[in-house]
C-alpha cells in the first residue's frame, strides 16, 4: 500500500519533457521563462520596506522610543526629538532601496522583453523571453543571448558544432565548443521537420552545477545519451555560428544561471560586531540608570514630593489615596521617561554616519590613481561599502598563485623529448647555459608561413631535429598539435586559436611555430599541417581534462592505426606508463625536477598504440557506461582508466608563467606588517616552492622549510610531530632564547657575556651538567631523539624555570601537498596542523582543489578567530573568496568570475599592498577615531541629564531645550565628526608604505576596543560632570551686573548647551591630525551654525527658550564661565596627549616628528624594514633541491661524514656570529688539529662575509646582550643579521641531526 509506483518515482527523480507538445508539458507545471529579481512593487514597497527596516534592532529600538514619547504621562520630550531623525533615516534608506529595486525592475524588464524566435505551428514567430515555455523549439542567431537552457538540435555548421561565450555565466571569455547529436543534425533549418520533432527528454532535476548534465533523448524508438556538451545555458552568447536550434529544457528560475544566483553570504566587520556588543551593553547600562532613577524618584515622591502637590500636582492617573502606591507608580512612569531622555546615548545618527563614512571611503579607493593599471585601463573597485575598515585588520592572506602572483601569460620555454632536454642555450666554451636576455638572438621561424612573430625560442637544436625528420621530435609535436580542445578560425586571412586555457594555447602555438600547424577540426576529425603536408585524423574520442583526472586524452585513427595521445600531470601520467622505461623515466624525471626548480609549469606527454579489435571492445563498454542513468561519472572514469594505461613516455613540456610586477616587494612589506601569507595553488610542489622563493614568500634566511607529504594519517601525524619538536628546539636554542643563562645587565662586559654563554656549551669540569648538543632541523632527515633529549621543554639549561615564548614570526615555512592536506584538515589532526602553521612565516599548499581552499580559510577563521583575506583571479578561487572575511578579485586572464564574487577588485597583486597598508589602515584608523569621539560627545551630552536629576527630584526634567536635543547630533556635531572619519590620517600614504609596521595596531584591534570605549565613556562622563557643575555653581543664586536673576532653568540650559558645543569644537580640533579645507569649514562652521540656528528657532519660529542665550552672552559671567569650563576640560586632554608624545610615542608619532624636522635619511631598523642584502639572487633552495633523490644529506646531518664528533662542535646551534665562534675556539681547550680545522673553516666563511662585517666594531656578543636583543626583537630589522654568516644563526641548525 505504501510503496510508490514506478512512474511516481520517475516523476520525483527526473524531469520529462516532450518537444513541441504544450499539453504534455503543462501537466508537470514547469516554470515559465519569466524572471523576477526585484523585491517590491508599487503597492508593496512601503509596507514591505518598512517591515524590512524595522527588523534592524536599532530602528525598532527607536520606534519603541517614539511610541513611548507619544504618551504624555511619561514623556518629558516632544516626539519630534525622535521622529525627525528616525523618519530621516527611514526615508534615506527607503530611497536607496527604491533606487536599487528600480534598477532591478529595469533589468528584469529588459531581459524579459528580449525577443526570441520561437517555433509555433510550424512557423517562426518573435516571442518575448518571458513567453518561452519548456518544450518550445527556439532559434538563435549569431551574437544572440541564449534565452533558456536548451538542448542543441542542429546548427549552421556542417558537423553540428557551435561556439559560445560564457562570460556572463562564469566570467570566462574563451570560446567553448558545443556539439549536437549527429542524429538530429539532419533536421537542419527546415521548420516542418523541426515542428514535427517529438523527441522525449528524460533528464536531471534543476540544479546549480554548471558543468554537469545527465539526460537521455528518446526519439524514433532509440535512446541517445545527453551530456553537458549538448546543452546551451541561459546567459551564454552564440559566437562564430550563423544560427542554431534547440529545445527548451529548463526555463526561468529553473535555469542554471538563476539556480546559481543565490544570495551572497552576508559579511560584517569586526568593528561592526564589537559595536553591536557595545550597543547591547549601553542599552543595559541605560536600563540600569533608568531603574536607579525610578527608585530615586519613588523615594523622593514618597518622602518629599507628596508635600508639594499644590505646586507639582500628580497626574490624574496616579492614585493619591495611598502615598507609597502613588510614589511607586510615578517611579514606574519615570523609568520610561528617563529611557526617552537618555536615548541619545545611542543615537540613530551613529548608524547613518558610519554608512556615510564607509560609502565615501569606497569612492576614495575607486579614485586612487596609484592603483590604476594603464595596460588594461582598470581602476581599483570597491564592490561593497561595508568592509573598508576590515582591510586594516587583516591577519591572514590566502592567495592563489597562477594569475594572482604570476601573469598567467604562458610561453613555451623548454621541453624534454626522449630523455633529451631542449631550451637552454649552451656556451660552447664553458659548457654552461647562457642566461636568456632580450639581447640574445632568437631562432628564426620565418620559413614557416604560419609562424607567429611574437614567438621566442633560443635553442636552435630543436628546430634542427624537427627539420631533419627526427622521429621522437615529430611524435612530440604531433601530439601537441592533436591532443587538445582548441578551436581554429581564420580571421582576415590569419589563422587564430580559441583555447579554454592559456596553457593549452601556448602548447598548440608552439607546435604551430615548429611546423605542426593545427588547421581545423570537426566533430569527427582533426586536420593538421606537418611541414607543409596536410594530415587528417579521424577523431574517435576525447577523454577530457578535469580536476580529478588531471589529464586529457584523444583517440585518433589514421589509416589502419589507432593511437591514444595523452598529456597531464607528471604523477598521474607516470603511474600509467608501461614498464620497461626506467632509464627514460629517470632522465625525464631529472628534467621535470629541473624545470620545476626554475618555476616552470610542466606537463608529461605519452602515447599508446591500440589494436582495432581492442578499441571496438572498449568503445562498446564506453557507450554502455555513457548511457547509464546511475553512477555515470564513476563508470566512465573506470573505462577511461582502463585505456589510459601501459602508455609510452614521449616527453615533457615546460611553460613559463612569469611573476607579476612588484609581487616580491608587496609580499615583503605585507609580511613586515605582521600579516601571514598562505599560497593555495593547484600546481605541483616544486613549482610552488620555487615561485615562493621568486616572490620572496620563502627566503634563504628561513631556518627551515617543512614539507608535509605523507599519504596516510599516521605519516602526516608523524611529520607534524617532528616539525613541532623542531620548532621547540629552535625557539629554545636560538639567539636570545637562552637569556636566563647570563646576566642581562647592559653594563656587563662583552667578554664576560661571551664566556658565560660559551661555558654553557663547552664540556668543562667547572660547568654544571648540561644536556647533550641539541638536535638540528633538517629537511632531509628526522629521528625520534627529540623526545629523549628534551622531554621537558619548560626546563631551562641551568635548571631554572624558563617559559618559552614562541615568536609568531619564527623562521619557518610550511609546504603541504593536497593529499596530505586532506588529513591535516581532519578533526584529529587539524589542531596539530594549525599549531605548526601558525608558527610559520609562510605556508604553501600545493595540489589543492577549490573546495580545499575554502576549507583552509574556514579553519583559520574558526580556530584562530583571525581576520582573513582571500585573493584570486579565476573561477576556482570563488569558493575561497566567498569564505574569507574579505574577498579580492584580480581582473586577470582567467575571466571575471573572481571579480564578480569579490568585495574588492584590483588589476594587479601589487596593489593589494596599497589597498591594505594605505586605504585599509586609514579606514580602520578613521573609523576608530570617529567612534571614540562619537561616544565621547554623546555621553558628554546625555549624562548632563543624570547630574541634573540629582537637583530636580529625579523627575526626568531635561537640562536642554527639546529642539536642541533633537538636532544636536543632526546639525551641530555631525559634519565635524564625519570629516574626521573621512579625511583624517596620521601619516601620509608614502610613509604608510615605507613603514609597514604602522599596520600592526589594526592586527591587535588597539585603536578601538572595550578599553578604548570605556575610556571614551569615562572622558564623556567627566566632561558632562564639569559641564553641568561649573555653570550650575555659577548660576545658582546668581545675579547679573544689571540686577537680573540668572538662576532660571532656561538660562542654565542655554549656557550648558553653548559650552557643550564650544567644548566639542575644541575637543575635535585636538583630535584632528590632518587638517583640510573641509575640516576647517565643518568644525568652525558648526560652531557658527549653532548660534545661527538657535537665533532662527527662538526668534523666527518662536521657541520656548527665546532670549535665554541672548541675555546670557551679554553678561561677563557667561564668558568667564565658558572659558574656565573649557580650560578645565581641555587641559587634561592636552597634558595626556603631550605626555604620550614625549614619554610613550607611537611609531606614527615618531614618523610625524621626523617629517616635521624634514629628516629624509633612511630610518633605523627599529621602525623600518630593511630588505635582505641577499634577496637579489636566486635562492639555492629551489624546488629542484626538494625534488632530488636523497644524497649526502643524512651523512652530513648525522655528523658521520665529518672529522669531529657532534658534541665537539664549537658552535652546535649557531648562537652568534663568526666572531663569536672564533672567540669560542680561542677559549676552548681542544687539540691543535681541531683548532686548525675549525680555524680554516672560519676563515673561509669570514672572507665571504667581510662586506657584511666591515662596519661592525663592537663585540659580536652585543647581539646577545640587552642592546642586541632590541635589534633582534624587531621584525624585519637588519641590525641583528648583517653581522651573521649566511648560515648563522638559523641555517646552522641544518648541521645537526634530530
Amino acid at each position: 500500500m505504501g510503496t510508490k509506483t514506478q512512474p511516481q518515482q520517475a516523476k520525483e527523480n527526473e524531469r520529462r519533457i516532450r518537444a513541441n507538445d504544450k499539453e504534455f508539458n503543462l501537466q508537470y507545471k514547469y516554470h515559465n521563462n519569466y524572471i523576477k529579481t526585484s523585491k517590491y512593487s508599487v503597492f508593496t514597497f512601503l509596507p514591505f520596506n518598512l517591515l524590512e527596516q524595522f527588523q534592524r534592532l536599532a530602528n525598532f529600538y527607536f520606534l519603541c522610543l517614539l511610541v513611548l514619547q507619544l504618551i504624555p504621562a511619561i514623556s518629558s520630550l516632544t516626539p519630534v526629538t525622535t521622529a525627525i531623525p528616525l523618519i530621516g533615516v527611514l526615508t534615506l534608506t527607503a530611497v536607496k532601496d527604491a533606487y536599487d529595486d528600480i534598477q532591478r525592475h529595469l533589468s528584469d524588464s529588459q531581459v524579459n522583453n528580449r525577443k526570441s524566435k520561437t517555433l509555433r505551428n510550424g512557423k517562426l514567430v518573435d516571442a518575448k523571453w518571458s513567453e518561452v515555455q519548456v518544450g518550445d523549439v527556439i532559434r538563435l542567431d549569431n551574437n544572440q543571448f541564449v534565452a533558456a537552457d536548451i538542448l542543441l538540435l542542429t546548427t549552421s555548421e556542417p558537423n553540428g558544432l557551435c561556439f559560445i561565450e560564457t562570460a556572463e555565466l562564469d566570467g570566462e571569455t574563451n570560446l567553448k565548443a558545443k556539439q549536437c547529436l549527429t542524429e538530429t543534425i539532419e533536421l537542419g533549418d527546415h521548420h516542418d521537420a523541426l515542428w514535427n520533432f517529438n523527441g522525449e527528454i528524460l533528464c536531471e532535476r534543476p540544479n546549480n552545477l554548471l558543468n554537469k548534465f545527465d539526460g537521455t533523448l528518446i526519439w524514433r524508438n532509440q535512446r541517445f545519451a545527453l551530456d553537458n556538451e549538448k546543452i546551451l545555458l541561459r546567459g551564454c552568447v552564440l559566437r562564430n555560428t550563423q544560427w542554431c536550434y534547440g529545445v527548451v529544457v529548463f526555463a526561468g528560475v529553473d535555469t542554471k544561471l538563476m539556480q546559481n544566483s543565490g544570495k551572497t553570504q552576508f559579511k560584517s566587520t569586526g568593528v561592526d560586531r564589537l559595536l553591536n556588543f557595545i550597543i547591547i551593553g549601553i542599552v543595559l547600562f541605560l536600563v540600569s540608570i533608568c531603574a536607579l532613577f525610578a527608585v530615586g524618584c519613588a523615594i523622593w515622591e514618597g518622602f518629599i514630593g507628596q508635600h508639594f502637590q499644590v505646586y507639582l500636582p500628580w497626574e490624574h492617573i496616579i492614585p493619591k489615596d495611598y502615598i507609597p502606591t502613588g510614589a511607586t507608580v510615578i517611579g514606574l512612569l519615570v523609568f520610561f521617561s528617563y529611557a526617552i531622555v537618555l536615548n541619545t546615548v545611542v543615537p540613530i545618527s551613529l548608524y547613518v554616519s558610519v554608512e556615510v563614512i564607509r560609502f565615501i571611503q569606497s569612492f576614495l579607493i575607486n579614485w586612487d590613481e596609484e592603483m590604476y593599471y594603464a595596460r588594461t585601463n582598470t581602476y581599483a573597485k570597491a564592490r561593497t561599502t561595508t568592509l573598508n575598515e576590515e582591510l586594516g585588520q587583516i591577519q591572514y592572506i590566502f592567495s592563489d598563485k597562477t594569475g594572482t602572483l604570476t601573469q598567467n601569460i604562458m610561453t613555451f620555454n623548454k621541453c624534454s623529448i626522449n630523455g633529451r632536454t631542449y631550451g637552454d642555450v649552451i656556451d660552447l666554451r664553458t659548457g654552461e647555459p647562457i642566461e636568456v636576455t632580450e639581447a640574445l638572438q632568437c631562432v628564426d621561424f620565418s620559413a614557416n608561413p604560419h609562424h607567429e612573430s611574437d614567438f621566442r625560442w633560443y635553442d636552435r637544436t630543436l628546430l634542427d631535429a624537427v627539420r631533419s625528420d627526427e622521429e621522437h621530435s615529430h611524435v612530440f609535436f604531433r601530439l601537441l598539435a592533436l591532443c587538445h580542445t582548441v578551436m581554429a578560425e581564420t580571421v582576415e586571412g590569419k589563422l587564430e586559436y580559441q583555447a579554454q586555457s592559456p596553457d593549452e594555447a601556448a602548447l598548440v602555438a608552439a607546435a604551430r611555430n615548429f611546423g605542426f600547424v593545427f588547421r581545423s577540426r570537426t566533430p569527427n576529425s582533426i586536420t593538421i599541417e606537418v611541414m607543409g603536408r596536410l594530415e587528417e585524423y579521424e577523431l574517435l574520442n576525447i577523454l577530457d581534462f578535469n580536476n580529478v583526472r588531471k589529464r586529457m586524452s584523444v583517440i585518433l585513427r589514421r589509416g589502419d592505426s589507432v593511437v591514444l595521445y595523452c598529456k597531464g600531470a607528471d604523477n598521474v601520467i607516470y603511474d600509467r606508463l608501461h614498464s620497461g622505461q626506467e632509464d627514460l623515466k629517470a632522465r625525464t624525471q631529472d628534467h621535470l625536477n629541473k624545470f620545476a626548480g626554475e618555476g616552470l609549469r610542466t606537463l608529461v606527454l605519452a602515447e599508446r598504440r591500440l589494436t582495432e579489435q581492442y578499441y571496438k571492445d572498449w568503445r562498446t563498454r564506453q557507450q554502455e557506461a555513457a548511457l547509464a542513468m546511475d553512477s555515470r561519472e564513476e563508470k566512465l572514469n573506470e573505462i577511461y582508466e582502463e585505456i589510459e594505461s601501459d602508455m609510452q613516455l614521449v616527453g615533457v613540456t615546460a611553460i613559463e608563467d612569469k611573476l607579476q610586477d612588484g609581487v616580491p616587494k608587496a609580499i615583503a612589506n605585507l609580511q613586515s606588517a605582521g600579516i601571514k601569507i598562505w599560497v593555495l595553488t593547484g600546481d605541483k610542489q616544486e613549482t610552488a616552492i620555487n615561485i615562493g622563493y621568486s616572490c620572496q614568500l620563502l627566503t634563504d634566511e628561513l631556518a627551515d622549510v617543512f614539507i608535509v607529504d605523507g599519504n596516510s594519517v599516521e605519516e602526516v601525524e608523524k611529520q607534524l610531530r617532528q616539525f613541532k619538536e623542531s620548532i621547540k628546539i629552535y625557539n629554545r636554542f636560538r639567539p636570545g632564547g637562552t637569556e636566563a643563562l647570563y646576566n642581562s645587565d647592559s653594563n656587563m662586559d662583552p667578554l664576560s657575556v661571551t664566556m658565560t654563554q660559551t661555558s654553557v656549551f663547552m664540556h668543562e669540569s667547572s660547568a654544571p651538567p648540561t644536556p647533550p648538543p641539541p638536535p638540528a632541523i633538517s629537511v632531509v632527515t628526522f629521528s625520534a631523539e627529540c623526545n629523549d633529549l628534551f622531554g621537558d621543554e619548560k626546563r631551562s639549561l641551568d635548571g631554572g624555570a624558563a617559559s618559552i615564548v614562541i615568536d609568531e614570526t619564527t623562521g619557518f615555512a610550511l609546504v603541504v601537498n593536497g593529499h596530505s592536506l586532506v588529513h591535516c584538515l581532519s578533526p584529529e589532526l587539524e589542531i596539530k596542523f594549525l599549531d605548526i602553521a601558525s608558527q610559520c612565516k609562510a605556508v604553501i599548499c600545493c595540489r589543492v582543489t577549490p573546495l580545499q581552499k575554502a576549507l583552509v580559510v574556514e579553519l583559520i577563521k574558526r580556530a584562530k578567530n583571525a581576520v582573513t583575506l582571500a585573493i584570486g583571479d579565476g573561477a576556482n578561487d570563488v569558493s575561497m573568496i566567498k569564505a574569507a572575511h574579505i574577498g579580492v578579485g584580480i581582473s586577470g586572464q582567467e575571466g571575471l568570475q573572481a571579480v564578480l564574487s569579490s568585495d574588492y577588485a584590483i588589476a594587479q597583486f601589487r596593489y593589494l599592498e596599497r589597498l591594505l597598508l594605505v586605504h585599509g589602515r586609514w579606514s580602520y584608523y578613521r573609523m576608530c577615531k570617529f567612534l571614540r569621539y562619537f561616544f565621547y560627545k554623546n555621553f558628554a551630552f546625555t549624562l548632563c541629564h543624570c547630574w541634573y536629576s540629582l537637583f530636580c527630584g529625579f523627575s526626568a526634567q531635561t537640562v536642554f531645550d527639546p529642539m536642541f536635543i533633537s538636532v544636536y547630533n543632526l546639525f551641530y556635531t555631525s559634519l565635524p565628526v564625519l570629516s574626521l572619519g573621512i579625511f583624517e590620517q596620521d601619516v601620509s600614504d608614502k610613509n604608510s608604505l615605507e613603514y609597514p609596521r604602522l599596520y600592526t595596531p589594526g592586527l591587535k584591534s588597539e585603536l578601538f576596543n572595550i578599553r578604548e570605549f570605556i575610556y571614551s565613556v569615562l572622558h564623556g562622563a567627566f566632561t558632562s560632570l564639569v559641564l553641568f557643575l561649573i555653570p550650575y555653581g555659577v548660576y545658582k543664586d546668581g545675579v547679573s551686573q544689571h540686577g537680573y536673576i540668572l538662576s532660571d532653568h532656561m538660562t542654565l540650559g542655554a549656557v550648558v548647551a553653548t559650552i557643550l558645543i564650544v567644548d566639542n569644537t575644541a575637543q575635535i580640533s585636538l583630535y584632528t591630525s590632518y587638517w583640510t579645507v573641509v575640516n576647517h569649514i565643518t568644525i568652525w562652521g558648526s560652531l557658527v551654525w549653532y548660534f545661527v540656528l538657535d537665533y532662527f528657532y527662538n526668534y523666527v519660529i518662536g521657541g520656548p527658550y527665546v532670549g535665554s542665550l541672548t541675555q546670557a552672552i551679554k553678561d561677563l559671567t557667561f564668558w568667564m564661565t565658558m572659558l574656565i569650563t573649557v580650560m578645565v576640560l581641555v587641559a587634561p586632554v592636552l597634558a595626556y596627549k603631550y605626555y604620550l608624545l614625549d614619554v610613550h610615542p607611537s611609531l606614527s608619532d615618531k614618523i610625524r616628528q621626523k617629517s616635521l624636522k624634514k629628516f629624509h635619511s633612511r630610518a633605523s631598523s627599529d621602525v623600518r624594514r630593511t630588505p635582505s642584502s641577499r634577496r637579489g639572487r636566486r635562492s639555492v633552495r629551489s624546488g629542484y633541491a626538494f625534488a632530488h633523490q636523497e644524497g649526502f644529506g643524512r651523512l652530513i646531518t648525522s655528523g658521520k661524514i665529518m672529522h669531529k664528533k657532534p658534541q665537539d662542535f664549537a658552535f652546535p646551534l649557531g648562537l652568534g656570529t663568526k666572531k663569536t665562534q672564533a672567540l669560542h675556539n680561542n677559549l676552548a681547550s681542544a687539540d691543535q688539529t681541531k683548532t686548525n680545522s675549525s680555524g680554516n673553516h672560519m676563515g673561509n666563511n669570514n672572507n665571504t662575509n667581510q662586506r657584511h662585517n666591515q662596519n661592525q666594531n663592537h663585540s659580536s656578543m652585543a647581539d646577545i646582550s640587552v642592546e642586541g636583543r632590541v635589534h633582534e626583537a624587531d621584525a624585519g630589522g637588519s641590525g641583528g643579521t648583517e653581522d651573521m654568516s649566511p648560515r648563522a644563526p638559523c641555517q646552522d641548525l641544518d648541521t645537526i641531526n634530530l
